[in-house]
């Protein structure tokens, strides 16, 4: 078994656990039994359970920030920048779906300094996005009657709403999904 499984195959049952049992109401023994592996080896890649929490969203976060910064750096107009942002924050969250799901729910049991973490991130993340909305509002194509950190919440609530009503087996693609919610947003955003 290579190590990348191992490591995998934790969070996997991580995020299994979590989810039908709840953060709180799930041992490491557990984890490890339904991971198929030994303390041992999840000790080697999480040293805690707190690390198992953050671990689960810390992926989320550095793939869709990797990917903002790929978006940002191609140099494209302002409009199709925000657009391709958007439809890639909607595409990564509804693949991350079930982590994203647990760490909403349990983002409060974590460690102070890893909320702050995140908390980091997320900030930086946001205000890559915002900086985006504020250049397009420069060039007069974004409305100015709304503060730019509305127009931000107003987009990333319906991000973090996607678990309560998304199914994979639904009629849409998370493509068709992430364009229309997309449209939507930038419709109402457009002077």
């Amino acid at each position: 078994m290579k190590d990348f499984n191992v490591r995998d195959q934790v969070a996997r049952a991580a995020v299994e656990l979590f989810a039908e049992k709840g953060y709180a109401n799930t041992s490491v023994q557990e984890v490890v039994e339904r991971a198929g592996v030994t303390k041992g080896a999840m000790y080697h890649y999480f040293r805690s359970k707190d690390d198992l929490l953050f671990g689960i969203y810390e992926r989320m976060l550095s793939l869709q920030k990797e990917h903002l910064d790929e978006i940002v750096g191609r140099g494209l107009p302002t409009a199709d920048t925000l657009r391709a942002v958007c439809v890639d924050v909607m595409e990564t969250s509804i693949d991350f779906l079930p982590e994203g799901t647990v760490f909403f729910r349990s983002v409060h049991m974590l460690a102070p300094e890893r909320q702050q973490e995140v908390t980091r991130r997320r900030r930086d993340y946001n205000d890559t996005f915002a900086a985006i909305i504020t250049r397009g509002q420069a060039e007069g194509l974004y409305r100015t009657d709304i503060p730019t950190a509305v127009l931000v919440a107003n987009f990333f609530s319906d991000v973090h709403y996607l678990s309560n009503w998304y199914s994979v087996s639904g009629k849409e693609s998370k493509t068709q999904v992430s364009e229309q919610i997309t449209d939507l947003f930038l419709k109402g955003i457009a002077t």
